[in-house]
């Protein structure tokens, strides 16, 4: 079982779009996936059609007042979700030791079933112990940057984040970056990939997701794009990354 943080500290560079649509790529192989919601806001549920918020989910697994099995929703064929629930956002306002509470995730993944491929946990957008607690408990890290200077910044302060946790880890995380919401035509978007590539040379995935409006559009139909659009540029793209994923196929060099 492989275990993916989608996470960026900055917001709307696309991880909830990437967890929904990877993970479901990814199943479309015949890869069990499990799509892990770790942000309070719960937009991934939603994204794959379940507009009511469940009230129960991964918040009460986190304060062991349920397992996994209890809150799981079998939401596509080969895809599990484990929804955010209610009181996911109670988790960093608990009192006590942090330190203790950075492991929470770690121990609640135990309880996956033993048949999984692939967790992708969408993060959000912030630096507090939810996010700890996923830096902690991956094998990697997967960060979408679009092609902008301010995405590029934030990935440059995320790096920084990630290094801290590495003498909490036995071994330091692994890093992945997606290029999200790309316009190769725009000369900003190239400049974006050429930065990316000379302090980052092979942990680019080599397929960009492209800018496109039906990826927008998805979340309020609850599809994923290969149900919204299914011939889509889009679709391609994303069949395409999950092909890098399983693979590990890289960027060195434009």
């Amino acid at each position: 079982m492989k275990v993916v943080a989608v996470l960026n500290q900055k917001g709307g560079v696309g991880k909830t779009t990437l967890t929904a649509n990877l993970g479901h790529a990814l199943a479309l192989t015949g890869k069990k996936v499990v799509a892990m919601d770790l942000d309070p806001q719960g937009h991934l549920s939603a994204s794959l059609g379940i507009f009511k918020p469940p009230r129960h989910g991964l918040g009460d697994v986190l304060n062991g007042d349920a397992v996994m099995q209890a809150v799981k929703i079998e939401t596509r064929e080969s895809m599990l979700l484990i929804p955010a629930g209610i009181s996911l956002r109670e988790i960093e306002e608990f009192g006590g030791n942090a330190k203790d509470r950075m492991h929470l995730l770690q121990n609640a993944l135990s309880q996956l079933p033993e048949e999984t491929d692939y967790v992708l946990i969408d993060c959000p957008p912030s630096s507090g112990l939810l996010a700890a607690n996923a830096i902690l408990a991956v094998d990697e890290v997967m960060i979408p940057v679009s092609g902008d200077y301010l995405s590029l910044n934030g990935l440059a302060h995320l790096m920084i984040t990630l290094r801290r946790f590495d003498s909490l880890r036995k071994t330091p995380v692994k890093k992945k970056i997606v290029l999200s919401r790309f316009v190769a035509r725009r000369r900003l978007s190239q400049e974006v990939l050429e930065k990316l590539l000379e302090h980052f040379p092979g942990l680019i995935f080599q397929t960009a997701i492209r800018e496109a409006s039906a990826l927008a559009e998805c979340p309020g139909v609850g599809r994923t794009i290969f149900e919204y659009r299914e011939f889509s540029s889009s679709a391609e793209d994303f069949r395409l990354l999950a092909q890098d994923f399983i693979e590990g196929n890289t960027l060195e060099q434009v």
